[in-house]
């Protein structure tokens, strides 16, 4: 399934590689850098960039939810050994009285 999204996705990224030789440069203002590279290789740089940040921007953004999901599964273990621990006692419990009657 993976290979119907991936296989055309890659095939149109080598066609736009391709079909964009040209040399472009790229200057970060107000500092003197400037990054001479083929159009093709500087838009997908970016993309990549902005994919990777959003990305980063979306983990940061569910940390809260996976906390509460990490703190509700301790609840979640820490009932369930009380809930053991009760049973256990209320069947010791019924056949103490079994045994006396």
């Amino acid at each position: 399934m993976r290979w119907f999204i991936f296989l055309p996705l890659a095939v149109l990224v080598v066609l736009f590689l391709l079909s964009n030789p040209q040399s472009i440069e790229l200057r970060l203002w107000p500092f003197d850098v400037a990054w001479a590279a083929s159009a093709a290789i500087a838009v997908l740089s970016i993309a990549a960039f902005a994919f990777l940040l959003g990305a980063l921007i979306a983990w940061a953004a569910a940390l809260p939810a996976r906390r509460r999901g990490r703190a509700a599964e301790r609840r979640v273990v820490e009932l369930e050994a009380n809930l053991k621990a009760l049973s256990a006692t209320r069947e010791a419990s019924d056949q103490k009285a079994l045994t006396q009657a």
